[in-house]
């Protein structure tokens, strides 16, 4: 380690409450179980660090034991390169309700795009677990404490969502740039392929010459309101702020502002927030943003009609949408703009995601859309 590096974020993932009132993706609780979690680094360094949350948990959770390895394939890692973590230089961890922790360093190099497994031991039961919503990768589940195997033995499948992890960092030269994706599903990765890597902040890395992109998005987040995860404005400081190393930021809310509120409960809906509310809303989020020197990069709210869930897609939700997106692509609140609604939609129809990105159910992208979201982006104004 030199004194010209810094900790700076190499992976993240936003963590959301497993006690919502409203949750599309249920969590799960283990108990004398390993849980074995795919990594795939953004950025590279000398040495790595893991963060582990039991942020929204209710009950103590309690690790056992802590590795962490490089991955082969599925879940098999190469033994060779397997280490415990450790915590303050126990091996064992418990983090009581809300509470959060961060490993001591493992020394290595490490590259973009390198897969590791984090391999938790989960003696006791565990409560509904805090964790991802749409992680987009395929986690596995064994009895006992097999961390150190090689593959695990009657492995069960965990989809999508990711547990207990919140972030890696890694130590990186001094001045290393990092930005964060911060929104809803079309950061998170929704409609994209499982394990693919092909969410919106991995399809940009690859467009990077330096610099990278952590993702911190939520599906079904909004922007104004708690309802799956707390709102863009209240989550900003730890998911955006607080992130070591951060010197952009790019922003995708709004959809599930407009949409959301009638597709909970059809029969009722609640009412919209209004254009001016929205637009008061990105004011805020940029103006804290800015004043923490941070580089503001705005996307357009992305087309959703015609989407297979019921009471989303309303007239009164794409009048706004429009409305707000005509004020992003004039106004000088942000240092940059993405025309993601632009790049994605259906040149027949704009109120529709093009057929060729639609991942089947109009209101998210698949890995072709997520690429084209991607080049939409004016590199010259990351300057990562």
């Amino acid at each position: 380690m030199t004194t010209s590096s810094q900790w700076v974020a190499g992976f993240r993932s936003a963590l959301v409450s497993p006690y919502e009132d409203y949750q599309l993706f249920p969590s799960r609780a283990f108990a004398e179980q390993t849980v074995r979690q795919i990594v795939r680094l953004a950025g590279g360094g000398e040495a790595v660090r893991v963060r582990l949350s039991n942020r929204f948990g209710r009950q103590p959770l309690t690790v056992g034991a802590a590795r962490w390895a490089r991955r082969t394939e599925g879940h098999g890692i190469d033994p060779a390169t397997s280490v415990p973590l450790t915590f303050d230089g126990r091996a064992d961890l418990v983090l009581a309700p809300g509470e959060e922790a961060v490993s001591d360093p493992v020394p290595g190099a490490v590259a973009a795009g390198d897969e590791f497994a984090l391999s938790l031991h989960l003696p006791y039961d565990t409560g509904l677990a805090t964790f991802s919503v749409v992680a987009s990768e395929t986690g596995y589940a064994a009895a006992g404490d097999v961390t150190d195997e090689a593959a695990l033995p009657d492995a069960e499948l965990l989809e999508l969502s990711r547990y207990f992890v919140s972030g890696v960092d890694v130590l990186a030269p001094e001045g290393t740039a990092i930005a964060v994706a911060f929104g809803d599903s079309w950061m998170e990765g929704a409609g994209t392929t499982p394990g693919a890597n092909a969410r919106f902040p991995d399809q940009l890395n690859r467009l990077l010459d330096r610099g990278w992109v952590v993702n911190q998005g939520i599906s079904g987040n909004r922007l104004l309101t708690d309802e799956i995860g707390e709102a863009g404005l209240t989550r900003v400081h730890r998911d955006v702020l607080d992130v070591p190393g951060v010197t952009h930021v790019l922003l995708n809310f709004g959809l599930n502002d407009l949409g959301s509120p009638g597709s909970i409960d059809p029969g009722t809906p609640q009412p919209l927030p209004s254009a001016e509310q929205l637009i008061e809303g990105y004011r805020e989020l940029a103006a804290l943003l800015r004043a923490a020197g941070l580089t503001v990069v705005a996307h357009t709210i992305g087309p959703y009609a015609g989407t297979v869930y019921e009471g989303y897609d309303t007239e009164e939700g794409r009048a706004i949408r429009r409305e707000v997106n005509d004020w992003i692509r004039t106004t000088d609140t942000f240092d940059a703009v993405t025309d993601v609604a632009a790049a994605v939609e259906d040149p027949a129809d704009p109120e529709r995601i093009l057929p060729a990105y639609d991942c089947g159910d109009h209101l998210h992208l698949n890995d072709a859309g997520t690429l084209a979201m991607a080049r939409a982006v004016d590199l010259s104004y990351l300057k990562l």
